[in-house]
């Protein structure tokens, strides 16, 4: 379903709980990432905080997708708890977080 691969939402989700310290390292991580892969994390963060729920994946992408005009980095630290609907999105499509987080180690 998700157009990026878990251990790399999770590479985020990492970088934002140190933000912090870890900003350039996100900015640097994000620019790596394709364009889907940083509309799909948008929509993932956007199910964690209740934007959309679940199973609107495919609308929430398309919005991301539409609505992309900020770069992603910036979107991402302009929100607050953006690492935690990180999180709570991969929980709800169904993915692991924690299990993402060890495959990085």
């Amino acid at each position: 379903m998700a157009e990026i691969a878990p251990t790399k939402i999770a590479q985020v989700i990492l970088y934002g709980q140190e933000l912090d310290r870890a900003e350039p390292e996100l900015r640097g991580f994000l620019e790596t990432l394709g364009e889907e892969e940083r509309y799909a994390l948008v929509a993932i963060m956007w199910i964690g905080r209740e934007s959309f729920a679940p199973e609107e994946f495919a609308e929430a992408l398309a919005t991301a997708r539409r609505e992309g005009q900020t770069p992603t980095a910036d979107y991402l630290i302009g929100t607050p708890h953006f690492a935690d609907h990180l999180e709570a999105g991969m929980e709800a499509l169904g993915m692991d977080p924690m299990r993402a987080e060890e495959d990085l180690r």
